[in-house]
């Protein structure tokens, strides 16, 4: 049953694609992000408040590193995605966003100081062609003669802010619990987001986008997150990261079965190669040492 756990928040955050893409029609982006961390930042405060303000001074020091993590992480990749699914299909944003732990691998690099591997590298070589065959509709050349569109390259851009977010929150490891990190963030999120909610044409969402709103406010940033630190805590980082490749296929299930988008072959082939390559960056070979224990018992 505990394996429950990290399926469950892998098929909240693949509803989120559908959810930006179902967004893009009914609420601007800059709404649609404001109103999302406001609900979630509404729930969360009855629980987290008390704490920010009893370790406020062991918070204040690492205002800054949380703040730049809010934007990477809850600004540029959320809002940004809001506005690809005005462009490109929620199928085209699952699969660029499996993406994420390839690109961690590879900006481990230079933030972390960790080498790159044979297995890493071919896994990247992989992702990417199978990334080409799909936004080529067949075409594995496509980066050679083509522009990608600007939906497509919006999700890009998304992919690296939160594969930066993912590798410098291991590298500014902080003394701060995990809701009360998710909380300040969420907090100075909002803030951001407060400007650019402001231009918005249409400042209160309208009646059809309050659902929308509760699933990206309410689960995938509320429950989704609870589960997964659960889920860690239960079965580990490892057995739970490896849920994380079912990602895009539940969103592109979901898009076929909600929003009537087609699958094509190129969808099926250039995302099993793109999984592919995800889960071969992510393998570590193991070298074997072989010892020998000899026991002399003398009687």
């Amino acid at each position: 049953m505990v394996y429950l756990l990290p399926l469950i928040t892998v098929f909240i955050w693949g509803g989120n694609a559908i959810i930006n893409k179902m967004a893009s029609e009914v609420i601007e982006p800059s709404s649609m992000a404001f109103y999302r961390w406001l609900l979630a930042i509404a729930l969360l405060t009855p629980f987290c408040l008390a704490k920010v303000i009893k370790q406020w001074g062991i918070i204040k020091p690492y205002l800054a590193k949380i703040a730049f993590l809010a934007l990477l992480g809850m600004v540029l990749n959320q809002t940004l995605a809001y506005y690809a699914g005005l462009t490109t299909s929620a199928s085209n944003m699952a699969l660029i966003s499996s993406l994420v732990p390839l690109l961690s691998v590879f900006l481990s690099v230079p933030l972390l100081g960790k080498s790159i591997s044979l297995l890493s590298i071919i896994g990247g070589v992989l992702a990417l062609a199978g990334l080409a065959l799909m936004l080529g509709q067949g075409d594995a050349t496509f980066f050679l003669h083509n522009s990608i569109s600007f939906g497509d390259g919006l999700m890009v851009i998304t992919a690296v802010c939160y594969a930066a977010y993912c590798v410098l929150l291991k590298r500014w490891k902080m003394p701060i619990s995990n809701w009360t990190m998710v909380y300040m963030q969420g907090v100075l999120a909002l803030l951001m987001l407060t400007p650019l909610w402001l231009t918005s044409d249409q400042l209160l969402p309208a009646t059809e986008s309050l659902p929308l709103i509760a699933y990206a406010g309410v689960a995938a940033s509320v429950l989704a997150p609870w589960m997964w630190v659960k889920a860690i805590d239960i079965i580990g980082a490892d057995s739970s990261a490896m849920f994380m490749n079912l990602m895009p296929v539940v969103a592109i299930t979901l898009a076929a079965t909600l929003l009537g988008e087609t699958i094509q072959h190129y969808h099926l082939f250039g995302g099993l190669m793109v999984i592919s390559g995800v889960l071969l960056s992510q393998l570590k070979l193991k070298r074997k040492t072989q010892q020998t224990l000899q026991n002399v018992n003398q009687i």
